[in-house]
């Protein structure tokens, strides 16, 4: 078990994609969480009732607040992100050395979600944990400095990679712009590029990482796993979609990247997202072969089953629109990965 079974957890993030789902697999888990937040009432209402959260009023960018909220927890989870691509170089460093201040303070494990950022885009599609990063985006940089200043802090870490998130309750999901959407159906799916791309299924990335905690007394003080995910080739995810909205002719169309390049002098989003475009043409997966050898069973939720819980989660499916938390919303052109 974890830490002498101090099994209290700080979550900064916790209103966004890995953030939530990652706090409701460490409740399952036997985990007591404690969740930073500007807005203690907001985020409270956001998760509802039903949420056994303890809210505490902080900035991950306030080192002296981060540090006060993680008073005698055992692991930190920094799943703090600036929304929608804006100031990663203003931000993300400035909150990963507030998160390790205080995982010093209190002597906790950071748990840090990593994606593909950090890798070439020639490094292929089965990339194992030791593999060489050499990024060749500002995010990507940012991201090998994060995981060096927490490798080289002195404090515990685990590092789960993964691909895209999507999923129930993940807002930020790709699928919110590689669909176009009206009232109560999907109306198409865009394919953004010809190669594979990695995605990763929320509630199992969040179960991965409950199963790596609750083993604590095996992980390295510095550790670091590769999940898989889904691995989709170019029309994959288009079928997934024709098969759970049971529409056999859903468009399936080129992504309009030109609408993106216009508006980029004038939108930070978009100029972000046109550097990482490389992900959409390179297939860049990852092996979870140490993933599977340390946990043995990897969860795996099958493609259309995750897809179909991710566009019920949008109000787009017509047989379950009655009972829909919010309506299907009309695809905006903002997007997040």
């Amino acid at each position: 078990m974890t830490h002498s079974s101090n099994k209290t957890a700080l979550v900064i993030g916790a209103t966004g994609s890995f953030g939530a789902h990652a706090a409701q697999a460490m409740i399952k888990h036997g985990w007591i969480i404690r969740a930073l937040a500007r807005d203690p009432v907001a985020a409270a209402a956001k998760a509802g009732p039903r949420t056994p959260i303890e809210w505490v009023k902080g900035d991950a960018m306030d080192a002296a607040s981060v540090r006060a909220a993680a008073e005698g927890v055992s692991v930190i989870v920094h799943a703090a992100n600036p929304p929608g691509y804006r100031n990663w170089k203003g931000t993300v460093l400035p909150m990963m050395e507030s998160t390790i201040a205080a995982a010093k303070a209190v002597g906790a494990r950071v748990v840090l979600p990593g994606n593909v950022y950090n890798y070439a885009p020639d490094a292929g599609g089965h990339i194992a944990e030791g593999a060489p990063q050499a990024p060749v985006t500002r995010k990507g940089k940012i991201r090998v400095e994060m995981e060096r200043r927490l490798a080289t802090s002195g404090v515990k870490s685990l590092i789960l990679r993964s691909g895209d998130f999507f999923g129930p309750a993940a807002p930020n999901s790709a699928f919110g712009w590689l669909t176009t959407r009206s009232k109560d159906r999907v109306t198409g799916v865009y394919a953004p590029g010809a190669a594979a791309h990695a995605f990763a299924y929320m509630p199992d990335l969040a179960e991965t990482l409950a199963r790596l905690l609750d083993a604590e007394d095996r992980l390295a003080d510095v550790d670091s796993f590769h999940f898989r995910g889904h691995l989709l080739a170019d029309g994959e995810l288009g079928a997934s979609m024709r098969r759970v909205t049971r529409q056999p002719q859903l468009k399936i169309a080129a992504f309009p990247w030109i609408v993106v390049w216009a508006a980029a002098p004038f939108v930070e989003t978009f100029r972000e997202l046109l550097e990482m475009r490389y992900l959409w043409n390179r297939e860049i997966g990852l092996s979870q072969a140490r993933l599977e050898a340390f946990l043995g069973d990897v969860p795996a939720t099958p493609l259309d089953t995750a897809v179909r819980a991710t566009v019920h989660d949008l109000g787009c499916l017509v047989e379950d629109a009655p009972y829909a938390a919010t309506a299907c919303a009309s695809a905006s052109m903002a997007p997040t990965m």
